[in-house]
Order: structure tokens, then C-alpha cells, then sequence
């Protein structure tokens, strides 16, 4: 049985001995808080917080992560406090325990919010102090590895949560013995007869490919060796639930798989990789578009390594990873070699470089977490944005930007500045105009084009690749509904209280107050939001204003002055909208139709939806257009044509020389020499449309014409 002092033995090492002592302070602390509890296999509780502090010496963690890891479930399942943590080990200790215990004094309603919420506290902990989630992943590996005595429903939800959050999170640091290790483990749980013949499998191809595996590691170590170039070159083992990935996303029989083989050669310097490189593809040739530079553009967690794929003897593929040794202890320790290095009181960049990455991407998340609705969202936008492909593209400036596979223009905008994205309007890939709906692909240059008060568009919510453009444009989209729905509150509610000779900036503050409580609203802004949506009736809340200022009943409509229309200048953003039904123009007599969740929605006035609306005042508002719009509008059109070559060509350079666009274009043949060709077109107003129609009708071969809608 592993003991305090195997662990202090380990510790020597590397770490003096008044910091070994403090790490034993803190055993015989947690010995003594955890004294008679017991783990489900039956052993004594601390035998847990030993284990992970176990791990983390295995990866040189300083003594304050192992003093934590000692103590990190003192707090959630005894009765210390973090203050007296705090007293006894010093605020850091505290902060880490703190950061890595469960929100236990809080009932939530479900699992799923209890995971969401007490993974929130740790991300702000991380922010804090980086080696909380150090700490965490040791002790949810030591959890995986103990299993066993758990229900196996229990033990499936953990291997899910394990394998959707914490398994990404190692590789998102660079942390891969712990990501594959979870990762297999979290496979076993989940899928433990897969996992189980996968695993006979994999040591019975192993035996019989013993011979061929030797003869080429020997074949590369020998030439390596006449060539004089340091190096060493192991055999590379694929992991269960990588094997199990493969042979289900690329439909490969297991025997295809296991037909690769897998080397890996470390060696001294950068230089010798690059030389390396070159000797392997002069001794077996090179598959083409196999090759990665991994030194030159590291991975998003720090990752660097040479990749090439070889044909062997008999075509038989050979996959050859070519690295430093430092690359190659950066590989398994991720952001845990900043303290391995700094242990040996060294810097090195390459530790230094993943640390920072990592505080980049924790900064990512504190953002994602601010625009983010609830806990249950947020965990949401981190799965998602824990991908494990990623591209590099770059800035007209030539910096590099990581982004996952399938990222967008738009996600690349907001990877550079969540203002950046607020405010973009078109782009250029490599100098050329492309859609913002474009996905990326690596060595891209893009220059984004952004204007001064544009706004996200909803329909980016459709093809955006990245947890933060998404939580930063639904961020700006609420913020924008809000204060659009408040302005039209407002003209709503002034214009129904014009009808009894008055406003809301003459109304006293009393009668506002009063209604407020009334209805149980917070403010001003929340009472015009919602009559600006359609949930309350501009004319009813006019009234009750004006009963409560005047403590009676306010004077009937017969007996106010009347009042002109609403007007609308067409971009009114997301609270006023056009009507799909019958597309109305500026020029064409409207009615605003008040619906719930919406705002208002313009109709033209002869639209049948609206007959049902038209006996309810309250619901239906008289609109006018503005005579300063600068803003194109959709019509649909129905054209009897005659059938003939080249007609699509003809109707859209008319269409074009009219100053006006199609956005789309069917054709439905009823015979050989008739068609119905239905157009939608993007024009200014109803005079707009009505000399396109004109040139239309100079067509010999152009009949009936009809404008569609209700």
C-alpha cells in the first residue's frame, strides 16, 4: 500500500525538505478531518487525496498543488471551513481547495445544473490560479481509476462527464498521459465489452507483429546511426478508445488499423527534426498530403512535432512523429511542464509558451461565461468549443490565429475581438470578397471589413463553429432586442398617450412608480420592453397611468384628440418586421400588426391576415412610411411567359439594368411553349417596382404579370 513517506521519498527529488514537510502537515491534517470515512471499495478516505497527490508528483507539481490535492475534499465533506484552511496552509492552499470543492450548500434541481454550476466555479477559480484544473484532473483520473464500487449508472454518467469535459480539457493543455488515461478509462465504463475485445485484439496483433515492428524501428535506428544524427526511435501504442474511434467514423475493419505502424524518434535539437525528416522520406517514400509542422505552427495547447506518413515494404503505411525531448515531455505534461521546468529552476519557452496559451484560453472562457444566459448554456458553449482539430489562418499582419475545424469568417472575427465581430460586413480571403458564411481552411489570409454601428445578424447563429462568436452574437442579439423593444415601447406608449393630451416625459413620477410595483417590474425599461414586444397593450397601460394619476377614471377615447400613424423608416432592426406574406413596400398603403415576443409586424393593408385583427384596436396600429429610406425590400413576382432559350439571361439583365437585384428565381413549365417564372426581387419602394413591371410588360413574349401576396 502506497504511504506518506513512499510519496516523501518521491518528493525528494525535486522539492526541498521544509516544502516536503508542509505537503506531510497537510496529509496528517486531512488524515485527521477525513478520520472514519471510507471510500466505496472500503478503504480509508484518504488513501484518495494521497493517490492524487501521487499524480501530481509524477508531473514535479510544486508543494502548494500537493498540499491542495491533500485537502481538496476537506471542505466539501467535512466540516472545515476555507477560512481555517486559510489559517493553518495560507491563502493560496485555501484558494485551490476552494476552487477544485463542489457548491454543496446549494439544492439544485437536477444533475446536469449541479455539473454546470460547479463547473462555473471552478473556471472562475482557474482564472485565478491556473492549477486548480491541474489539481481536478488528478483527482478525477484517480475517481476513473477507482470506479469499480460504483452503481454502474453512476459509473456511466461520470465516464460521459469525464470523456465530454475533462478528457478535452488535458488536451486542451497538453496534458496527454492524463487525456488518454481518462479517455480509456471513460471507454471502459461506457462501453466495457467493446473496450474489452478491442483491448484482446490489440495484444494478440501485437504478438504477431512483434518481427516487423523491430525490423523497422532497427531499419530507422541504424540509418539514423550511419547518418550521425542523434536520435532514438520508439514503437508508438494507440490508445482503446482511439482505435475505437477510427474504426467507427472512418468505417475501417480493426485489422486496417492495426496495419499502420506507429513510430516516434526524439532527438536533441530543432535542426536535427528537420534533418530527420529529410532522412526518413529519403529511406521510405512519403505519402503525399500526409505531412504536418507542428514545430513551425504548434497545436492551440503547445503541442509541437514533426508528422509524416511513409509507405514501407509492401505498401504498408508508417506513421513517424519526429520531436525534441523537451517537445516530447511538453506532448505528456502540457502545462504541468511549466512547474516540471520550473522545479529544475529553469525557464524554457516552450513551457512558458503553453502556460500563456492556457491563460489565454481560460480568458476565453471567463468572456464566453459573462455573455452566456444560464450555467446550463455556458457548459454548452465549453463542450463545443473544445475541439480536437484545429486550423491556422492568418492576419493580414501574418500573426497566426487558431481556430476549430469548420470555424468561419465570422468565427474568425470574433476570435479577434468580440467588437471586431459585433461590427463586421464583409471580408476578403487571400484579397478576395468572399461570404461570411465561408469555412476556413489553414494558411489563409482574411482581412475583416467592419463599419461603425452594424450589427450581428441572427442568421449567423446558423453557421458559426465557436462557443464564443456564438455566446457574444446571442449576447448582442438580446441586447439589441432589448433596446429596440424599449424605443418602440416608448413610441407605442406616447403615441396612445397623445390621445389624452399627454406624454410620458409630463406624466408625474408617481403614477409610473405605482404601476411599476403594480405589475411587479423592476424599472421604466422592463414596463416599455414589454409593451414594445406585444406583451402588454400600449392603449391599456395609458390608461392605468393616467387612473392612477388622476385617481378616476381617464377621459374615454371619443373624448381625446386624435393621432397621426407610427412611422417607419425600414431598418428598424428586430422588433419592427416586414411581413413574408405579402412583402410590403415603402409606397404601399401598411397597418402594424402588435404580436407577442415579436414587436410589430408590417402589413400591407389589404393583407387577408389582418381581417381577423381588424375589429381589435388595440392589437392593430396605422403606420406611414418615412420619406428618408435607403433600403432594399423583397417582392414576389408571377410571370406568364412564353418558353424560350436564354429567357433566365434576358429577364435578369432587365432586371439589373433597372437598378434592382433577383434574390431568387423558379421556373414551372406548364407546357412546351408556356412557363410561369416566379421571381423575388430586392427593390427601393412601390414606384421602384412599378417601372420594373413596366419593362417587363415591353417584353413580346412577357403576358400576365401579378405581384403575390395577400
Amino acid at each position: 500500500m502506497f504511504t506518506i513517506d513512499d510519496l516523501a521519498d518521491r518528493l525528494g527529488g525535486y522539492l526541498p525538505q521544509d516544502e516536503i514537510r508542509q505537503v506531510k502537515r497537510a496529509f496528517y491534517y486531512a488524515e485527521q478531518a477525513h478520520d472514519g470515512q471510507r471510500r466505496r471499495s472500503g478503504e480509508p478516505y484518504v488513501t484518495h487525496p494521497l493517490a492524487v497527490a501521487n499524480i501530481l508528483a509524477n508531473m514535479h507539481m510544486d508543494h502548494q498543488s500537493l498540499m491542495a490535492a491533500m485537502l481538496h475534499d476537506v471542505i466539501e465533506d467535512t466540516g472545515v471551513s476555507k477560512e481555517a484552511l486559510a489559517e493553518q496552509f495560507g491563502k493560496p492552499v485555501a484558494e485551490l481547495v476552494d476552487g477544485v470543492s463542489k457548491l454543496t450548500q446549494i439544492a439544485f434541481e437536477d444533475k446536469a445544473v449541479a455539473q454546470a454550476e460547479n463547473f462555473q466555479k471552478m473556471v472562475l477559480a482557474m482564472s485565478r490560479d491556473i492549477r486548480v484544473i491541474i489539481v481536478k484532473l488528478a483527482d478525477r483520473l484517480h475517481n476513473m481509476r477507482t470506479l469499480g464500487a460504483l452503481r454502474p449508472e453512476k459509473k456511466r454518467r461520470i465516464a460521459r462527464e469525464t470523456l465530454e469535459i475533462y478528457a478535452r480539457i488535458a488536451s486542451r493543455l497538453g496534458i496527454n498521459t492524463i487525456r488518454i488515461e481518462l479517455e480509456d478509462l471513460s471507454f471502459q465504463a461506457l462501453h466495457p465489452m467493446r473496450a474489452e475485445r478491442i483491448k484482446r485484439a490489440v495484444s494478440s496483433a501485437r504478438g504477431h507483429r512483434r518481427s516487423a515492428i523491430r525490423q523497422i524501428q532497427d531499419n530507422l535506428q541504424r540509418t539514423l546511426d550511419d547518418e550521425a544524427l542523434p536520435g532514438t526511435v520508439v514503437g508508438r501504442q494507440k490508445h482503446l478508445l482511439s482505435i475505437y474511434k477510427k474504426m467507427r467514423d472512418q468505417r475501417k475493419s480493426f485489422n486496417e488499423i492495426m496495419d499502420v505502424f506507429a513510430f516516434r524518434i526524439i532527438t536533441e535539437d530543432v535542426d536535427s527534426c528537420y534533418r530527420i525528416l529529410g532522412m526518413v522520406h529519403n529511406l521510405y517514400k512519403p505519402v503525399p498530403g500526409r505531412f504536418k509542422d507542428y514545430i513551425a505552427i504548434p497545436k492551440a495547447n503547445g503541442y509541437q512535432s514533426l508528422h509524416t506518413t511513409l509507405f514501407g515494404a509492401g505498401g504498408m503505411p508508417i506513421e513517424v512523429q519526429i520531436r525534441t525531448r523537451e517537445m516530447e515531455a511538453m506532448a505528456n505534461n502540457g502545462i504541468a511542464a511549466h512547474w516540471l521546468y520550473k522545479a529544475g529552476q529553469t525557464q524554457h519557452p516552450i513551457a512558458e509558451g503553453s502556460h500563456a496559451r492556457a491563460r489565454s484560453w481560460i480568458k476565453g472562457l471567463l468572456e464566453m461565461q459573462r455573455h452566456a444566459g444560464d450555467s446550463l448554456e455556458f457548459i454548452e458553449h465549453v463542450k463545443n468549443d473544445l475541439f480536437p482539430d484545429d486550423i491556422y489562418v492568418f492576419t493580414p499582419k501574418g500573426d497566426i490565429m487558431e481556430l476549430p475545424q469548420g470555424a468561419t469568417v465570422i468565427d474568425f472575427a470574433y476570435s479577434v475581438h468580440t467588437d471586431i465581430g459585433n461590427s463586421t460586413i464583409a471580408c476578403r480571403i487571400d484579397r478576395h470578397l468572399a461570404p461570411l458564411s465561408t469555412r476556413l481552411e489553414s494558411g489563409q489570409t482574411l482581412e475583416i471589413i467592419t463599419a461603425p454601428g452594424a450589427r450581428p445578424n441572427l442568421t449567423w447563429l446558423n453557421f458559426v463553429a465557436t462557443a464564443k462568436a456564438r455566446s457574444a452574437i446571442r449576447h448582442a442579439l438580446k441586447h439589441q432586442q432589448h433596446t429596440e423593444a424599449v424605443q418602440l415601447g416608448r413610441r407605442l406608449l406616447n403615441k396612445s398617450l397623445a390621445e389624452f393630451e399627454t406624454s410620458l416625459e409630463e406624466l408625474p413620477g408617481e403614477p409610473l412608480a405605482s404601476l411599476l410595483k403594480e405589475l411587479g417590474l423592476k424599472n421604466e425599461d422592463a414596463l416599455l420592453e414589454s409593451i414594445g414586444l406585444g406583451g402588454r397593450v400600449a392603449h391599456v397601460v395609458a390608461r392605468r397611468l393616467l387612473d392612477l394619476q388622476h385617481g378616476e377614471a381617464a377621459p374615454g377615447k371619443g373624448e381625446a384628440r386624435a393621432h397621426g400613424p407610427i412611422v417607419i423608416s425600414g431598418a428598424e432592426g428586430m422588433v419592427i418586421k416586414f411581413a413574408r406574406c405579402c412583402h410590403p413596400l415603402p409606397g404601399d398603403p401598411v397597418l402594424g400588426h402588435l404580436s407577442v415576443g415579436k414587436g410589430i409586424v408590417v402589413h400591407r393593408a389589404e393583407c387577408r391576415n389582418l381581417a381577423e385583427l381588424k375589429g381589435d384596436p388595440d392589437k392593430l396600429f396605422a403606420l406611414e412610411w418615412s420619406e428618408e429610406i435607403d433600403e432594399d425590400f423583397p417582392v414576389a413576382l408571377r410571370l406568364e411567359v412564353e418558353s424560350r432559350r436564354g429567357l433566365v439571361a434576358e429577364l435578369a439583365g432587365l432586371v439589373t439594368d433597372a437598378d434592382a437585384n433577383i434574390e431568387r428565381i423558379g421556373i414551372e413549365e406548364r407546357d412546351a411553349r408556356l412557363a410561369t417564372v416566379n421571381l423575388t426581387l430586392s427593390v427601393r419602394s412601390r414606384v421602384h417596382l412599378a417601372r420594373i413591371i413596366k419593362r417587363l410588360r415591353n417584353l413580346s413574349h412577357v403576358g400576365r404579370i401579378t405581384r403575390l401576396g395577400n
